[in-house]
């Protein structure tokens, strides 16, 4: 097969990984930059064009969009699949994953366990939002955020009221978590591809951090998942429409709980903490998709 990673840097280790992968099992792996290319919207004719070449002969992409570029990365995967391109994860799973609000609507409307969470557009409504998640301590999330990025704990009712304002005063979208304070600042990254999950890890914030991304300094260890948490994670996955994703949860004392599902799941940091060859999975998946959508 003739292999394209949408990516914007050839050196990130999953980009290496994958491409490495999908050329020891013989296919012809190429790593695009998304932001670069470029394309031609026609009915009958459609490309994707790159340094003024079509990208024609494709047969899969592996989309690793990353969030700022979510709008025009997402453009480029649907162009591929106008032209008939295989995609694991199509376009409207990556911008319905990227919705932080979106995304746990859809959750909840599968009975998907999540977190206590609220959302309101008003300031005067502060007060009744931060009863719904039941008080202090609690997690304010900016919509925007990533890797940890615009995610704050609030300790006291009245830092609660005070970041909120803060948030809305810039116009900010944000929501409102409960705090699950016996997860003791660690989550589980559950690495889904198809209908199972093939690896998962424990992320452990690091002292005096609530956050365990590990972008943040957070460490991580292989970790035996019980079965509700693997039906949990793919269940997660499918509602999203994604065949490969990274969902993580919390253990908390009402069950597991999913606090995002992740569109390009990094595989540094699973593949070293459990020993998994991942990307081997990933390539093995797409050639077999592809072979039955052709069969």
């Amino acid at each position: 097969m003739r292999i394209i990673i949408l990516s914007r840097d050839s050196t990130l280790y999953s980009t290496r990984r994958l491409k490495e992968a999908g050329e020891a099992q013989g296919h012809e792996m190429r790593v695009i930059d998304h932001m670069r290319c470029y394309m031609d919207i026609t009915a009958h004719d459609p490309k994707v064009l790159y340094q003024g070449k079509p990208l024609a002969d494709t047969d899969a992409i592996i989309p690793r969009i990353g969030a700022s570029n979510t709008f025009y990365g997402t453009a480029v995967v649907r162009q591929f699949e106008i032209m008939g391109v295989f995609t694991p994860n199509p376009s409207q799973a990556i911008t319905r994953s990227r919705d932080k609000l979106s995304s746990l609507q859809l959750l909840a409307r599968r009975g998907i366990g999540l977190p206590v969470t609220g959302f309101a557009h008003a300031t005067q409504d502060i007060d009744g939002l931060i009863e719904l998640v039941g008080g202090a301590p609690l997690v304010i999330k900016l919509l925007e955020g990533t890797q940890g990025i615009g995610v704050v704990l609030a300790e006291t009712y009245q830092a609660a009221k005070s970041v909120i304002e803060a948030f809305r005063g810039l116009d900010a979208n944000i929501l409102v978590q409960e705090y699950i304070k016996e997860a003791q600042g660690a989550d589980i990254r559950c690495f889904v591809v198809g209908d199972k999950v093939i690896a998962a890890m424990k992320r452990q914030g690091a002292d005096g951090e609530f956050r365990s991304n590990l972008h943040r300094g957070g460490s991580a260890t292989k970790i035996k998942l019980t079965p509700e948490e693997r039906n949990m994670a793919v269940r997660a996955a499918k509602a999203m429409g994604l065949r490969i994703a990274g969902v993580d949860l919390l253990r908390s004392h009402h069950g597991p709980v999913v606090m995002e599902v992740n569109s390009s799941p990094g595989l540094e940091g699973i593949e070293q903490s459990t020993g998994i060859d991942i990307a081997t999975q990933i390539i093995t998946y797409i050639d077999n998709s592809r072979a039955a959508l052709e069969a």
